[in-house]
């Protein structure tokens, strides 16, 4: 059985998908952009700052479903500019401790919705 995960604290899906389903202990999260789910709006003007938002959609996702950053096993990020890769890592690592450090693909990609910088998909683990 799948079950739809949403949360007002990540912003609203904006086409025909979920913010994540579960199917059994595995959840998988759309990608998720920098916006701020308060406003609609696109938060940041950089990659750190667009990095950090993503990173907070994400935990908003985890969080509603009961998971947490600690049982992703598995990310995808997609970059507009590889030349962001380092100030990128420097925000997501803060994400994933030493302990917990899942497996992930980082590309880079001609265009992201609405432009933004990057893009974070994730997929968890409750077992």
């Amino acid at each position: 059985m799948l079950k739809k995960v949403s949360t007002s604290k990540a912003p609203a899906a904006i086409g025909p998908y979920s913010q994540a389903i579960i199917a059994g202990k595995t959840l998988y999260a759309s990608g998720q952009i920098p916006i701020d789910p308060a406003t609609g709006e696109i938060k940041g003007s950089d990659i750190a700052e667009q990095a950090r938002q993503v990173m907070r959609n994400i935990g908003a996702i985890l969080n509603e479903a009961g998971y947490s950053y600690k049982e992703v096993v598995k990310t995808t990020c997609f970059l507009a500019d590889m030349e962001d890769f380092a100030v990128f890592n420097s925000v997501y690592e803060k994400y994933f401790t030493e302990n917990e450090k899942p497996a992930r693909s980082c590309v880079a990609v001609k265009t992201l919705p609405k432009n933004v910088l990057c893009e974070v998909e994730v997929i968890a683990y409750h077992g």
